[in-house]
């Protein structure tokens, strides 16, 4: 295999660096005075930058790579999953923004307090915050593991770590001064550098397939190796396994309850809505992200498609057998589009690829940092000084979130790193893998947010029960779990979707349980009123 760069590749390298570092230094400038300006940009944000932003933010490197990997073994069924993010940003237009805007609130977890208390607010921040965890280190994971195949030519420990480090204090550097406001411009910024990468790419395959778009679509529809068409979009199957997460039963019960906590209930994507002027623009940049969402989608997986004709219609290829294709790289299974990277792209645009994984990496990455800091300053230590009635200035915590960022930085460094032998046990595709560790988080967010719009029940007791039971149930369906607690016979598996329905369906129980009325913190509330 070759990895090295060709001049070329330097060079587009090099312009992209002196591009961060001159747009980092211009967004900069601005300080910002006190925490509605650093985390929220002072309620002035545009709707459409907002949009791209929020796009820009699920985008990730898991995009980036995952998506071709979708292509490459499916089809376009992922597409689907889009019903249920358009029924979940209109729910989250309606029930949630309109809300988060009425109470002036910073982070979406400063909403439970109205209702449980302030212990609730920092429960389920950190339930947030641990989640995230999970899954912004497995993406900067898959970006770093990317990057050293490419840079270093090998994917040891060492310069996996090295990539890491790498990426993660660009990420820092970039938007520890500005705040979300330097986020979301350079999340633009990002978004226009792999959306970019990714027509390029399309644009060399096409080259590669000396085949007219009807031979395509008809080597598409009638692939030799499968019943189904690699262009279905509606998969029926009723498949309750890891293989079937993306039918059309899973995008209206699972993908809904999914888009729903990554909307209203993960303060990394809620955060950027909330930078909007108010409750009606917030909602349309929502929307628009998900209606963006989907060419963008479809570029990435038709990357997949046309390696899938590359490597497996010879006849279109103009090649005599089926390529025999070794995806392993230093004896690590690699994806089918890094393999097409690493083997056959052109001078230059590996140079692209490279910058476009590393600009998918920072536009998520650099968004999780301000949002995991916003969580630690707003619904941790903020209310920890003010239960201990200190008093602070406003630029104090400004200077507070650039240090949970810093901190936050760490914490993903080191996801990152377990995330490079965690996934090495597993066969799981990059694009599920990456979506699947939301889960653990989103199970008992959506279980307590739930009770807390819907019904007048919960309290500041089953709060954090509720949490817990939508974490454990997320753990117990793993099959690193099932396999050691449950006899072979007895062994089953789960796909993430219906794992978080059923997390969901039992935390709200738990959550439904407490009675607001005899909750002891109300009764302890009452009991000091005159």
């Amino acid at each position: 295999m070759t990895t090295q760069f060709a001049t070329a590749d330097w060079l587009v390298f090099t312009v992209y660096v002196l591009v961060m570092i001159s747009t980092g230094w211009y967004f900069n400038r601005q300080k910002s005075a006190n925490t509605d300006e650093y985390f929220l940009g002072g309620h002035k944000m545009p709707v459409f930058l907002v949009a791209v932003s929020v796009l820009a933010t699920s985008q990730s490197a898991a995009t980036f790579l995952g998506g071709p990997d979708q292509g490459y073994r499916n089809d376009l069924s992922y597409l689907a999953t889009n019903m249920g993010a358009f029924i979940a940003a209109f729910f989250v237009a309606f029930f949630l923004i309109p809300k988060f805007y009425q109470h002036k609130v910073t982070t979406v977890y400063e909403l439970l307090s109205q209702r449980f208390g302030k212990r609730a607010q920092k429960q389920a921040g950190m339930m947030y915050l641990f989640g995230r965890v999970f899954a912004s280190g497995a993406r900067l994971y898959m970006a770093a593991i990317a990057v050293s195949m490419i840079l270093f030519g090998n994917i040891s420990a060492e310069n996996v770590i090295i990539s890491t480090l790498v990426l993660t204090t660009v990420g820092l550097l970039y938007s520890i001064i500005g705040g979300i406001r330097t986020v979301i411009y350079s999340d633009a910024i990002q978004c226009c550098v792999y959306v970019s990468a990714a027509i390029l790419v399309l644009y060399f395959l096409l080259q590669a397939i000396p085949a007219d778009f009807s031979q395509i679509l008809d080597a598409l529809q009638n692939p030799p190796d499968r019943e189904q068409s690699k262009l279905t979009v509606f998969n029926f199957n009723l498949d309750f396994t890891s293989s079937g997460v993306f039918t059309v039963w899973s995008a209206l019960t699972g993908f809904v309850l999914l888009n729903i906590a990554a909307f209203g209930l993960d303060q990394d994507m809620t955060q950027r809505v909330l930078t909007c002027k108010d409750a009606r623009q917030g909602s349309l940049a929502m929307i628009y992200s998900v209606i963006m969402v989907i060419p963008v989608m479809f570029l990435f997986i038709a990357i997949g498609l046309l390696l899938y004709l590359l490597y497996q219609r010879p006849d279109l290829a103009m090649g005599e057998t089926a390529q025999t294709i070794n995806q392993t790289f230093s004896g690590e299974k690699i994806t089918i589009f890094m393999y097409y990277v690493l083997n056959e792209i052109p001078a230059g645009v590996k140079g692209l690829v490279t910058i476009g994984v590393i600009a998918a990496a920072l536009s998520t990455l650099n968004s999780g940092l301000n949002s995991m800091a916003s969580v630690l300053v707003q619904d941790m230590y903020r209310p920890y000084l003010e239960k201990r009635q200190i008093n602070k200035p406003a630029q104090h915590f400004v200077k507070a979130g650039q240090v949970g960022m810093a901190l936050v930085a760490m914490a993903l460094s080191s996801m990152a790193v377990l995330c490079y032998y965690w996934q090495q046990y597993s066969d799981m595709p990059l694009l599920a893998f990456a979506l699947s560790v939301m889960v653990f988080s989103y199970s008992g967010l959506l279980g307590v947010y739930f009770t807390a719009v819907f019904t007048n029940r919960g309290s500041a007791t089953t709060v954090p029960m509720a949490l817990i039971t939508g974490f454990l149930v997320s753990l117990v369906f793993q099959p690193y779990v099932i396999d050691n607690i449950l006899p072979d016979q007895w062994q089953f598996n789960l796909g993430f979707t219906w794992q978080l329905c059923i997390g969901a369906l039992l935390s709200f129980l738990v959550c439904f349980a407490g009675n607001n009325n005899h909750d002891p913190l109300k009764v302890k509330q009452m009991e000091v009123q005159p």
